[in-house]
């Protein structure tokens, strides 16, 4: 592994990353818990476990590059994951731009992975709950793609809650490892340097 489990540094969080998802066996593996998968696959590299309850979300800490990050998965369900995420910024006094956040996108093809350093929602509900909440779109954002909808007629929600066929899901696997070393690059070089290396 790229990045090994050390001590973790001494002092306040140096910044969050959260992966967006919805909490629950039922939403395991689905297009919608893309974060998720991003958020876990980085926990891995780190040797960390996602699994301190606070701020309305599993969370964790972790040292990268000397820098202390929290880790975050909203349990608030995709449409309330702003109140988690805003919730850990003010407890920690993080400004927007110390927080990337992990999600998924309909407007990119499956696996194909994006490294922004602000923006709008893109109609994510998720990310929309985070920016109205917080009045801000100054969040750097790995969006990972999920695919569009197969029939123009087929419900949005349907798409996005339905679980990757096979093929799809080790696409799937591939893009939350490359989000997951993305973030960590986000870290400690930045994130033109994290879009440069990692964006697909």
């Amino acid at each position: 592994m790229l990045f090994i489990r050390k001590k973790i540094a001494e002092g306040p969080i140096d910044c969050l990353i959260a992966g967006l998802g919805n909490p629950g066996r039922r939403y395991v593996g689905t297009r919608h818990n893309a974060g998720f998968m991003a958020l876990e696959a980085l926990a891995d590299q780190l040797h960390v476990r996602v699994d301190r309850v606070k701020f309305r979300s599993l969370c964790a800490t972790a040292d990268i590059g000397g820098r202390k990050v929290l880790l975050l998965m909203p349990q608030t369900f995709m449409n309330l994951s702003g109140e988690a995420v805003r919730d850990a910024m003010h407890f920690y006094k993080l400004p927007p731009e110390r927080c990337l956040i992990l999600f998924d996108d309909i407007s990119l093809p499956v696996g194909a992975v994006r490294v922004r350093g602000k923006g709008s929602s893109g109609g994510q509900k998720g990310m929309e709950s985070i920016l109205y909440l917080t009045g801000s779109d100054q969040f750097p954002r790995i969006r990972l793609g999920i695919g569009a909808k197969p029939h123009p007629d087929m419900d949005l929600a349907a798409h996005v809650l339905s679980h990757f066929p096979p093929a799809e899901a080790e696409l799937m696997r591939q893009a939350a490892e490359k989000a997951a070393a993305a973030a960590a690059l986000w870290v400690t070089d930045g994130v033109d340097a994290a879009s440069n290396r990692y964006s697909s």
